[in-house]
């Protein structure tokens, strides 16, 4: 398996951050790796929604689809999966002074064939992380800007 992920800080309320991030299809708004990401069903987020995502990797776009797992407080949990691999997503929001602190986790599982890759693989999920951190840090502030 491989994993990717950090922390970023920012001056929007943990609820505000959480609010934001757990409806997932605001993903592609600060993941440029993530261009693309539509909810399949009225409503606000809640266990058992599902999402399409189109993921830029190596430039080619891959379609996966997305469910969530877990939702609480402060804690979102996905699993997105086509035919070469299975993501988890998690996206974690904890109070930090008078913002929050945003933790980012994706693991990648790839399935048949391509598990003898990943090795090779690996560096080329690791680039994903800072543009997708950077994108969401910049995101929150922008948000915590129009408060």
């Amino acid at each position: 398996m491989i994993t990717v992920g950090g922390s970023i800080e920012t001056t929007l309320s943990p609820e505000k951050a959480f609010a934001f991030l757990s409806e997932f299809e605001n993903t592609s708004e600060w993941d440029p790796g993530t261009p693309v990401v539509e909810k399949l069903q009225p409503g606000t987020s809640a266990v058992g929604n599902k999402y399409r995502a189109e993921a830029e990797f190596k430039g080619k776009r891959q379609e996966l689809v997305y469910v969530v797992q877990e939702l609480r407080d402060g804690h979102i949990k996905l699993r997105g999966e086509n035919k070469t691999v299975i993501s988890f997503d998690s996206i974690d929001v904890a109070p930090l002074g008078t913002g929050s602190r945003v933790t980012y986790t994706a693991e990648f599982e790839l399935k048949g064939l391509a598990r003898i890759a990943e090795p090779f693989v690996k560096p080329a999920f690791n680039s994903l992380r800072d543009p997708a951190l950077n994108g969401l840090r910049d995101k929150l502030n922008e948000l915590a800007t129009q408060q």
